[in-house]
């Protein structure tokens, strides 16, 4: 029984590290979007939505990871050598999970970097817009007003 329930765990480990490995490719599409000149925002959007589900996925997958080990782990720390071979191979995807989680948080940080810049040029560029329709539409009002002649006579009396 205790055989089956490890094994379980160790397909619920395989399978997060498949979606940590989409996440990672997401990312990768991520910076390169974000590196373009022109970044298509609406395709930035949708990977962000399609990374949203694969981390829904891994918080299932992880509150049932949880909730079977808490269910066996009196037994298997019972019976640690019996099953040394099943504890070792998940103690190996463990640790692949969690470079993986490691280099993915890196990752993320370069692209959070990289949205950073993107906005604060766009920033500076709607200002630099501004400033210039604010010119120029300073130079029109006063182009306009010197098609007018000031009075040429005046009456000085009183």
């Amino acid at each position: 029984m205790l055989n089956n329930y490890l094994n379980i765990l160790e397909d619920s480990l395989k399978k997060k590290i498949e979606i940590l490995e989409r996440i990672d490719e997401v990312n990768q599409v991520q910076s390169d979007f974000l590196k373009e000149e022109q970044p298509d925002l609406e395709a930035f959007d949708k990977c962000v939505d399609e990374k949203d589900v694969y981390i829904k996925e891994l918080e299932k997958l992880d509150e049932g990871f949880d909730t079977l080990y808490e269910k066996i782990k009196q037994e298997l720390l019972g019976d640690r050598d019996k099953y040394a071979d099943q504890i070792k191979r998940l103690q190996k995807l463990i640790t692949e999970i969690t470079d993986k989680s490691v280099s993915i948080q890196a990752q993320e940080r370069r692209n959070k970097a990289l949205v950073e810049k993107y906005f604060t040029d766009q920033r500076k560029e709607l200002g630099q817009v501004r400033k210039s329709s604010k010119a120029a539409y300073g130079y029109y009002q006063n182009m306009s007003k010197s098609n007018t002649a000031p009075p040429q006579f005046m009456d000085t009396k009183k």
